[in-house]
């Protein structure tokens, strides 16, 4: 049997055929996965983590324009906790900022970016992954159905009628039963094949690309759970308590000591001068009473 007669077979041809169409379909495919991954850890690795507070901005409005990845950064976002301050007033009426948590000082998040940013969501979700994981089984069983098809062809046309006819059926079924064997090996070779292909494919091409972007996510967000966030709250609230208590119980004290201030430094002088002036106003009535002659009664009045 030549080559031209088992390449025209048509079990042969579907075999043949769905190997090269899933080879072109599988590297199609990590070739476009491997090139988003590749912009995107470009992006992601020009930032570090103390410059993210300042241009996380600059990231979120990539991130969501960036269809590749913007339904995942959207449902990783919710998960970020900021650090966050509030205004304190000051005595010369300045405000100063102080952080809510001593230990959240950059954008932190609840869940580990391993979480999001994985084989599932960044690979097998942008293409149909589950058919080329059923490649080789599609292949596997093109081979006894092609071969035990070819074998009930075959012995549907022996012909006993006559010597001749007999010898040339027997002759067409031997040489159906070998393409039917060959069908079984092409078919098995080519499942073997594309597994191997597609293994090696997907980690030069989609597994590493990946963990490179894992790696700097997981770098640039540190994972903090969310009950020590809460512990960190409670004790930045006790802390704060703990000195509203302490400036109320010594309020009545100050209160003293600034009213007493306020008495000797403001009431007494303005006391003294009062007593000045009636004492200068009496010394000048009693000089007009005595140039005038008169009795002595604006003295004996104070």
């Amino acid at each position: 049997m030549n080559l031209l007669h088992i390449f025209t077979d048509i079990p042969i041809l579907i075999v043949l055929f769905t190997f090269l169409f899933s080879i072109a379909y599988c590297t199609k495919n990590y070739l476009y996965i491997s090139k988003n991954l590749k912009v995107f850890y470009a992006f992601i690795s020009r930032f570090k983590k103390t410059d993210l507070n300042f241009r996380f901005k600059e990231i979120d409005e990539w991130m969501s324009m960036n269809p590749y990845v913007s339904a995942i950064w959207l449902e990783f976002k919710n998960t970020l906790v900021f650090s966050e301050s509030v205004a304190l007033k000051g005595k010369n009426n300045d405000l100063t900022y102080k952080e809510v948590s001593s230990t959240v000082q950059n954008i932190q998040t609840t869940v580990d970016p391993i979480y999001f940013f994985n084989d599932e969501s960044l690979i097998t979700s942008k293409f149909n992954y589950k058919f080329l994981q059923s490649v080789p089984t599609i292949l596997t069983g093109f081979g006894p159905l092609f071969t035990f098809l070819n074998i009930a062809i075959a012995f549907g046309k022996i012909d006993f009628s006559t010597q001749e006819r007999t010898i040339s059926s027997v002759a067409g079924l031997m040489s159906s039963m070998q393409v039917a064997a060959l069908v079984s090996v092409f078919a098995v070779g080519s499942s073997l094949i594309f597994m191997t292909f597609e293994r090696i494919t997907f980690q030069n091409l989609c597994r590493r690309p990946l963990s490179a972007c894992e790696d700097i996510m997981g770098k640039l967000f540190d994972n903090i759970s969310s009950e020590k966030f809460l512990l960190e709250l409670l004790k930045e609230t006790k802390i704060q308590n703990n000195s509203i208590s302490n400036l109320i119980s010594a309020m009545p004290n100050q209160f003293k000591v600034a009213l007493n201030s306020g008495i000797a430094s403001n009431l007494v002088p303005y006391l003294e001068n009062l007593i000045f002036g009636i004492n200068q106003m009496n010394k000048n009535m009693k000089e007009v009473a005595k140039k005038s002659g008169g009795s002595d009664e604006v003295d004996e009045l104070f």
